[in-house]
């Protein structure tokens, strides 16, 4: 009955159950603890494994392939490292199933090279541990890695699934590897005989390739075309709170409050829920929680002194702090006393309060950072001299001496298009120069650009011309 509980999704009465057994076997700890894991009870699944030991009682692999999944999910990467440490301690079978697991862990928590070592490490691969790997790779942005790895298990005689292609091909979007990216997307169908999703396909109007244009627009103030194109996400994607939030935000920004009204309104019409922000940090075997505004935590007014120092400093480096994301209609000095309440900003100052060295600092955030934080993040791993990792709901981003992995999102060509359109009046080609090399997820979203918008633009790359028009562009995507 505790696993009938578990599958319909009513953990809390399983527990119930669960607690009420006079005698536990190890098979009744197990479905309890995948009961949690499950149904996304992370934490509580850590919870019963302690206890679980507090008992004297020894875990199975099948128990440890729920505690390692916890740990990713929550980003606790030391425990996740304890829980690795016991695994080998008691001898326990490395199979592909807890093999796979603490790949993706290890993944998860910002620690790509322990992911190859545990990969490294197991006796036999299948698809499933292949494409755990090059999707980490691919997380972290490492797209040369990705290949590499692809290659290789496609030279063990492993066939690709369709997740794997999904893995590779985001990998080498973020590399910008287009040439290598068209081959992988035309042996998915010739000899794979597996056929791409709607995702795989550059010419055709997508959420990520929308959301792309709208963080373009929202950056160079382009509220006209980023409301376009908010909407067009929702019609995309109405399940996604996200795009609703996103649209609203857009709406907020030009002071139209009526409409973010309306906004929120749809959203509870349509049964659509925007999810709490949390940032998580792991330190000493336990996972602290923080939201926006947090006041909760035992040590929150250290955490607020904390912070003061840091704002101070980075105040100083040259941070001004970026309102646009405290989208209440409230003053300025009410929004910026928000944005300083950010999750992420609490955790990070608790995890400079709290932690010795030089470690890099982890941290995991269950929504997209804010421009402000990134921001300031960047500032604070320059000021501090400190490495900060962060996992946000999009991708990992590796924070050092000022700077940011992700290479700060938008792409300079995406801003100088959203202008061109903003301001150029009738059917005139838009012309632009980019001094590098136009990347693949920009070519992508400009052949769109110039379908949906009726309008040829003329890219001069540092390689050569490219001509858009109808949705096409001139170098036949081969350049």
């Amino acid at each position: 009955m505790v696993a009938g509980y578990n599958k319909s999704g009513d953990v809390t009465s399983a527990r119930k159950l669960f607690d009420k057994m006079p005698e536990k076997n190890l098979v009744t700890w197990s479905v309890m603890i995948s009961g949690y894991a499950k149904n996304n009870f992370f934490d509580k699944a850590l919870e019963l494994y302690f206890l679980l030991q507090s008992k004297g009682v020894q875990a199975n692999e099948t128990v440890m392939v729920s505690v390692i999944a916890s740990c990713a999910h929550l980003g606790a990467l030391e425990l996740g490292e304890r829980a690795h440490d016991y695994i080998l301690r008691n001898k326990m079978t490395v199979n592909l199933i807890l093999g796979t697991a603490l790949v993706d862990m290890y993944a998860r928590c910002g620690s790509i090279d322990k992911a190859i070592w545990v990969f490294d490490q197991l006796p036999r691969t299948d698809a499933l541990s292949w494409t755990t790997l090059i999707a980490g790779f691919a997380m972290h942005g490492y797209a040369e890695k990705a290949l590499e790895y692809f290659s290789r298990m496609e030279k063990a005689g492993l066939a690709p699934r369709e997740i794997t292609f999904t893995a590779v091909l985001s990998a080498c979007s973020h590399g910008g590897l287009v040439e290598r990216g068209l081959e992988l997307f035309e042996s998915m169908k010739r000899d794979y005989r597996i056929e791409p999703r709607l995702e795989h396909y550059g010419c055709m109007p997508n959420a990520p390739i929308w959301g792309a244009l709208v963080g373009a627009c929202r950056i160079h103030k382009n509220s006209e075309i980023a409301e376009r194109a908010g909407k067009t996400l929702i019609e995309l994607k109405p399940e996604h709170s996200g795009y609703y939030v996103l649209l609203s935000n857009i709406y907020a920004r030009s002071n139209k409050w009526e409409n973010v009204e309306n906004i929120r309104q749809m959203m509870k019409e349509r049964g659509v829920v925007k999810p709490p922000g949390y940032t998580l940090f792991e330190m000493d075997g336990k996972v602290h929680k923080f939201t926006i505004g947090d006041k909760t935590h035992p040590e929150i007014q250290q955490i607020e002194r904390m912070w003061e120092e840091i704002l101070r400093k980075i105040r100083l480096a040259g941070y001004t702090g970026n309102n646009d994301d405290a989208l209440f209609d409230v003053d300025e000095e009410e929004k910026e006393s928000n944005i300083h309440r950010h999750s992420e900003k609490l955790a990070i100052a608790y995890a400079i309060l709290r932690s010795k060295g030089q470690d890099p600092i982890r941290i995991v955030k269950n929504l997209r950072v804010c421009e402000d934080c990134h921001t300031a993040t960047k500032l604070i791993s320059k000021v501090y001299g400190r490495e900060l990792i962060v996992r946000d709901r999009n991708r990992f981003h590796h924070f050092k001496g000022g700077a940011c992995s992700c290479m700060d999102y938008w792409h300079s060509e995406k801003l100088a298009i959203a202008y061109a359109i903003l301001r150029s009046k009738g059917q005139d080609p838009i012309r632009i120069v980019k001094n590098l090399r136009v990347c693949e997820d920009c070519h992508t979203a400009t052949k769109l650009i110039s379908k949906v918008y009726g309008r040829e633009l003329i890219v001069r790359d540092r390689n050569r011309f490219h001509h858009f028009k109808g949705g096409a562009c001139s170098c036949m995507d081969y350049w």
